[in-house]
C-alpha cells in the first residue's frame, strides 16, 4: 500500500479533489483497491459532518443535505451499478441471455430508476434517525467498500472489467485484515455493525446462486446494498 495508492483509490471511488494519478497499469489498480475501506472512512467522516452540523436545525434537513453530500461526493457512482443491476435482471427474467447486453446498456430503464429512489428513500430515512453522536457511522461505507475486495476474490468475473481488475494482484491477507480492524472498531462503537461480514456473505452467496458469478455493476450494487442493511442497523439499534 502506497499513497500513490490510496490517491488512485480515492480517485476512482469519488470526486474529492486529489492529485491525478494517470499511467497505471491494472496491477496498480488491483492493488490501490487495498486502500478501499479507508476512503470509505473518509466519506463517512465528510458526510457525517454534514449530518452532524446541520442536525442541530432540523434532523431531516441533516438527511436531505448529509444524502447529498453522499450522492456527490461518491458522483453516484454505486447506484449507476445498482440501476444498471436492476434493469439487467429485470429484462433477463424470461431471456437470461439478454443479461450482459442489458447490463452494458448506458440507458437506465424504469426498474433502474425505482431501485435508486428505494436507495435514496431508505438511506435518507435511517440518516434522520441516526443517534447522536455518529462515531460509528463511518464505518458503515467501510464496511461496504470492503465488500467488493471479498467479492472480486471469491467470485468469477462475468466479462472483462473492474470486477475481474480488482482481483488481479489484490492479497488475500488485506481482505482478512480489514475484516479484524473493522470488527474490533465495531465492536466498540456499535456492536450491531458486526454483522457486516454476513451482510457481504450474503450478497455474495446471492450473486453466485443468480448469476454464478460478477461484474463491475454488481460489486457497486453490492456497496449500496450493504450500506443500506448496515445503515438501517445503526439506525434502528443505535450505538451501545
Amino acid at each position: 500500500m502506497t499513497l500513490r495508492g490510496l490517491r488512485l483509490a480515492t480517485q476512482f471511488l469519488t470526486r474529492v479533489p486529489v492529485a491525478s494519478v494517470d499511467n497505471y497499469s491494472h496491477e496498480e489498480f488491483s492493488r490501490s483497491s487495498a486502500w478501499f475501506p479507508v476512503v470509505g472512512l473518509g466519506i463517512g467522516v465528510l458526510v457525517g459532518s454534514v449530518v452532524l452540523v446541520c442536525s442541530h436545525r432540523s434532523s431531516a434537513l441533516a438527511a436531505v443535505l448529509g444524502l447529498t453530500a453522499w450522492v456527490w461526493i461518491t458522483g453516484a457512482l454505486h447506484l449507476d451499478g445498482l440501476a444498471d443491476l436492476t434493469d439487467a435482471l429485470a429484462a433477463s427474467h424470461r431471456d437470461p441471455r439478454r443479461f450482459l447486453t442489458v447490463l452494458a446498456d448506458p440507458h437506465v430503464g424504469t426498474f433502474g430508476v425505482v431501485s435508486i429512489v428505494l436507495a435514496l428513500m431508505l438511506k435518507g430515512v435511517a440518516l434522520a434517525e441516526l443517534p447522536a453522536p455518529l462515531f460509528a457511522f463511518p464505518l458503515v461505507p467501510a464496511w461496504a467498500r470492503l465488500g467488493p475486495l471479498a467479492w472480486s476474490k471469491w467470485l468469477v468475473p462475468l466479462k472483462p472489467g473492474h470486477g475481474e481488475r480488482f482481483a488481479a494482484r489484490l492479497h488475500g491477507g488485506w481482505v482478512a485484515l480489514w475484516v479484524v480492524l473493522l470488527m474490533v472498531a465495531s465492536g466498540m462503537l456499535a456492536p450491531v455493525l458486526c454483522v457486516a461480514p454476513l451482510v457481504i456473505f450474503a450478497w455474495g452467496a446471492w450473486l453466485h446462486w443468480r448469476l454464478e458469478g460478477t461484474t463491475g455493476d454488481c460489486l457497486g450494487a453490492g456497496v449500496e446494498i450493504v450500506e443500506i442493511v448496515l445503515l438501517l442497523a445503526l439506525a434502528i439499534r443505535g450505538p451501545p
